[in-house]
């Protein structure tokens, strides 16, 4: 089935998203992460939309054809999640399976902690459950056997310390080159990183995350992208700058304090969470990254796939047919 193009605009913002499948088809909404866009779906929505689902892929607040705002604050989860429930409810839909990956997860989460009227089940590619995005709270999800705590105080999380306390310089090393910057990030993962230290760990003492010669000119993995894939994300970043992709790091304590105010934090709808073996920012493998999340969602499902953090680009067959599994099984849950 074809992809289709939409936009749905309330008095506080506007939402562009790809759809695919009969409109009618059992709702399934995914959140994509930084610094992607909604095409970062694209393997997901066709293959749902062929099994009859009506897939919805947005472009998240500050990304491609979503409104822009120039106040940190406004990245905030409590602001973007309001954007999924307008989003819901332009499509007419009391509930959907909420479905995010990076940055995408917590909003996933957070419409399942906060909204859990409108989610019938929730899946998270990498990110568990109870990440409140302040890399002070993470200290159970860093391998200390890897990261020495006298060597690297926050482990592989230093370089969001990075955007906190040096917001415009990182703002502006993605912004000279945007096009080598996903062509730098969006790589199959290597198993030859296993054990060692991820170069995030460094990024202040290395004074930035291209210090010295700006950001290398890297050849496309096509494994994970085409050059036309490269072109879409190139524009639209060129277009919006990275100003919105990085204040959505910037709101650890809002954020923090969004997830403490619910009286609950139990998820007891269907959860799926994917690992992805060879991501070691969200190393759900060596760490207790995931334990919170097994401590608060009886009815999780795991499953893990050998592969890098962009999970539903580099493995989107074998992605696919997790979700159609765990899809089936969710049909036959009591609402």
């Amino acid at each position: 089935m074809p992809i289709t193009t939409h936009r749905t605009s309330s008095t506080r913002h506007s939402t562009f998203y790809r759809a695919c499948g009969p409109a009618d088809g059992p709702l399934v909404i995914m959140t994509h992460g930084w610094p992607e866009l909604s095409i970062s779906w694209r393997h997901q929505l066709v293959f749902l939309g062929n099994l009859g689902y009506r897939a919805i892929a947005p472009d998240m607040r500050g990304y491609g054809g979503s409104s822009l705002y120039d106040t940190k604050g406004a990245y905030a989860q409590t602001e973007i999640v309001q954007d999924m429930i307008e989003l819901i409810d332009s499509l007419g839909r009391e509930k959907a399976v909420w479905i995010g990956h990076d940055w995408g997860s917590p909003v996933a989460w957070n419409v399942a902690l906060h909204h859990p009227d409108r989610v019938s089940a929730v899946a998270s590619l990498c990110v568990p459950y109870g990440f409140s995005g302040h890399p002070a709270s993470l200290e159970y999800s860093i391998n200390r056997d890897l990261y020495p705590v006298d060597q690297y105080p926050v482990g592989q999380w230093d370089y969001q310390l990075h955007y906190y306390e040096d917001f415009d310089a990182a703002q502006q090393e993605m912004e000279q080159n945007p096009e080598r910057v996903v062509k730098l990030l969006f790589r199959k993962g290597d198993p030859a990183g296993q054990g060692q230290p991820s170069a995030t760990a460094s990024t202040r003492e290395n004074g930035g995350w291209f210090p010295s010669a700006g950001v290398p000119d890297m050849p496309i993995d096509t494994d994970v992208v085409t050059p036309e894939d490269i072109s879409i994300y190139a524009k639209h970043l060129n277009e919006n700058g990275f100003f919105g992709p990085t204040a959505w790091y910037v709101n650890g304590d809002a954020n923090q304090a969004y997830m403490d105010s619910a009286a609950d934090r139990t998820l007891s709808m269907p959860v799926l969470f994917v690992h992805a073996t060879y991501d070691y920012v969200c190393d759900t493998t060596t760490t207790g990254f995931a334990d919170p999340m097994r401590a608060l969602c009886p009815n999780l499902t795991e499953e893990r796939l050998a592969c890098g953090h962009w999970m539903a680009q580099e493995k989107p067959a074998e992605l696919n047919a997790v979700l159609e599994r765990w899809l089936t099984d969710v049909a036959d849950y009591p609402a």
